[in-house]
C-alpha cells in the first residue's frame, strides 16, 4: 500500500491558477410581447421595493390598492404618478385591464385575497411567507392550476442575481454533483422593535430564513430527508424574538447548513 502524500492532509503554500467564471444564463427570463397590467395590493413597508423594481423594469402598474387610501396615494406619487388608487380590493380584481395582482399584505389577510384574485382570473404574486397553513397553501395552488393561472411567491433567494448564478452552476452541471451547500446570512433585525414583527416568536425562521430555505430547495429539489434547527437569543439583544437561528439539512447524497446571525 502506497504511503499517502503529505500534501493530502497538510496546509502548504501553492500557486493556484485563476479560472474565468463560466458564462451562465442565470438572469430571470423576460417576455418581449406580454405586458400585463399590474395591481399592487398593500402599500405598507415592502411595497416600495416592489414598486421600485416595477418602475426600473418598465412594467405597467395601473392600480395601487390599500385600505388606508393615504398610503396608496403616497406610493403612487413616489413611483407611478399616473396609476389609479383604490381602497376597494374587490373592485380592483374585477377590472378587465388588470392581469397580475401583487399582494404584499400580511399573511393572515393575504390568503383569502389570493383566492379571490385567482377566482377572478388574475395571476398572483404573493409576498412571503406564502401561507401559515400548508393545507391552505396546497388548496390555493390547486385553484391556480384549475384556473390555468400563475401563482408565484416573492422569494429573494430564488431571484437574486448572485444566487441565480449559483443555482445555474448547479443545474447546468458546471460544478458536478452537489454534495454540500452552506449558507450564512447576517442581518441587523433591530429594526423590528415596536413593529408587529416583534410579535412573531419564530421571526428569523418564519419571516426571514424562508428566502434561503427556498434557495436551498431550488438547488437540491426534493432530496431533503431531515431538518434539525435551533434558535437562541443573542447576548444583549433588546427585541423580543430570538435573533440567532441555524438549521442542518440532510439530503440524499449530501448535507447543508444555514446560519442566521
Amino acid at each position: 500500500m502506497s504511503k499517502p502524500d503529505e500534501s493530502d492532509y497538510a496546509l502548504e503554500t501553492a500557486e493556484v491558477p485563476l479560472v474565468d467564471a463560466p458564462v451562465l444564463n442565470y438572469r430571470p427570463p423576460r417576455t418581449r410581447s406580454y405586458a400585463p397590467g399590474i395591481a399592487v395590493v398593500g402599500a405598507g413597508g415592502i411595497s416600495f421595493a416592489h414598486l421600485d423594481a416595477y418602475r426600473s423594469a418598465g412594467y405597467d402598474v395601473r392600480v395601487i390598492c390599500n385600505r388606508t387610501l393615504s398610503k396608496a396615494i403616497e406610493r403612487r406619487d413616489a413611483f407611478f404618478p399616473s396609476a389609479d388608487i383604490s381602497d376597494d380590493f374587490d373592485s380592483v380584481i374585477r377590472r378587465d385591464d388588470i392581469d397580475v395582482v401583487d399582494i404584499t399584505t400580511h399573511p393572515i389577510a393575504r390568503a383569502p385575497m389570493i383566492e379571490s384574485a385567482l377566482r377572478a382570473g388574475k395571476h398572483v404574486l404573493s409576498q412571503k411567507p406564502f401561507v401559515l397553513d400548508l393545507d391552505a397553501g396546497l388548496r390555493l395552488v390547486e385553484i391556480a392550476e384549475q384556473q390555468g393561472l400563475k401563482l408565484a411567491v416573492n422569494q429573494n433567494g430564488r431571484w437574486a442575481p448572485h444566487l441565480g448564478y449559483m443555482r445555474e452552476a448547479v443545474t447546468s452541471g458546471v460544478i458536478g454533483d452537489l454534495m454540500s451547500c452552506h449558507i450564512g446570512v447576517h442581518w441587523n433585525h433591530g429594526w423590528i422593535r415596536g413593529t408587529p414583527f416583534e410579535n412573531i416568536d419564530d421571526l428569523v425562521f418564519q419571516d426571514f430564513a424562508i428566502h434561503w430555505f427556498d434557495f436551498l430547495a431550488s438547488v437540491i429539489g426534493n432530496r431533503a430527508t431531515s431538518v434539525i434547527a435551533t434558535r437562541t437569543r443573542a447576548s444583549g439583544q433588546s427585541v423580543a424574538p430570538p435573533l440567532l437561528a441555524q438549521a442542518l439539512v440532510q439530503f440524499e447524497g449530501g448535507q447543508a447548513s444555514l446560519v442566521f446571525d
